[in-house]
């Protein structure tokens, strides 16, 4: 299971958005505090629909109080608009942590120098950033395709495909 975290989320449409796409992809979801809203918004709870029921989340006052639940700090992936490695440089693995800042500023330099894998998503020069839903559900994308194929390579299941000329 993929750990989605969000430090500092802002807009709860974004949030709630989130929180769906993690109960359809089987992540859990990290809130760090301060939000700008109010966790029973009635935006988050419409973005989430009735999904946010069946939602793995877990709420923390702080940084440093989710960087203590941290089994493996390098399986650590910061999202961030500065960084030279692209998410689709990196082979995933389940139980990773994919970490998404505040959507006026993305994440601090103070958080972005406590872990060392910082990741962008390729974009086009004409925008500064993706919405962060659009971000998430990119990178969730294809950590979860990544493990999925490595569960179906493990297994022995690859399927057996013809290539036909037309």
């Amino acid at each position: 299971m993929l750990n989605i975290v969000l430090v500092e989320p802002e807009i709860p449409n974004n949030t709630g958005n989130i929180g769906r796409l993690c109960v359809g992809t089987e992540s859990r979801l990290h809130l760090v505090h301060p939000f700008g809203f109010v966790i029973n918004d009635k935006n988050l709870k419409r973005s989430g629909l009735d999904y946010w029921v069946h939602l793995d989340v877990t709420e923390y006052q702080n940084v440093a109080e989710w960087v203590e639940q941290i089994p493996d700090t390098s399986r650590v992936f910061l999202m961030s608009s500065h960084a030279d490695k692209s998410y689709l440089e990196i082979e995933f693995q389940d139980e990773d942590w994919l970490v998404f800042g505040k959507e006026s500023k993305g994440l601090s330099e103070v958080v972005l120098s406590q872990f060392e894998n910082h990741l962008k998503i390729p974009m086009s020069a004409n925008i500064r950033s993706f919405n962060i839903a659009n971000s998430v559900a990119f990178v969730i994308g294809e950590a979860k395709r990544q493990i999925a194929v490595k569960s179906t390579l493990k297994k022995g299941e690859l399927l057996n495909f013809e290539v036909k000329k037309l």
